[in-house]
């Protein structure tokens, strides 16, 4: 056993862990009951599980919680409040982005990181940032119109 302190959200959050290279998914979900990021494929290809580190968009599937030291972690439930949600978050609700939401998580995420980088990306900087997602709704288009209105916003 060992014991992890991981600063989620702004909060120290003490966790104990047999193996250093669990998830940082499963650390969040299980050790720490945060029903954000999601489980999608465990290979860290469709973005349910995104998280930022310092600022990042990382797939915590892959990430191993032992790899995370002392960086700051932020879930989709630490990027913004109700009462002042993201940017990113208002324009998904104001474009009717989400259908199931199962991966709104991973969007959400990516979309931010990209626009804390470039503030005011371009169509194909967008969809290349977002390229990877995957949303089986088919919601890719209200997406790409949700980061346009978040840029736009700041």
């Amino acid at each position: 056993m060992a014991a992890l302190t991981l600063m989620v959200d702004g909060k120290a959050r003490a966790i104990e862990i047999d193996d250093p290279d669990m998830p940082l998914l499963y650390a969040l979900r299980e050790e720490l009951e945060l029903n954000n990021p999601r489980f999608g494929c465990g290979l860290g290809q469709c973005g349910a599980c995104t998280v930022h580190i310092d600022g990042a968009a990382v797939r915590s599937c892959t990430m191993p919680v032992s790899a995370v030291g002392a960086r700051k972690i932020t879930t989709l439930a630490g990027l913004g409040m109700p009462e002042k949600p993201h940017p990113v978050q208002s324009a998904w609700i104001e474009e009717q982005v989400s259908q199931c939401a199962y991966c709104i998580n991973g969007w959400i995420m990516t979309a931010a990181a990209l626009l804390a980088r470039n503030p005011h990306p371009n169509d194909a900087e967008i969809k290349e940032a977002l390229g990877d997602l995957i949303c089986r709704c088919g919601t890719h288009n209200a997406a790409l119109r949700a980061v346009k209105r978040a840029a736009q916003a700041a």
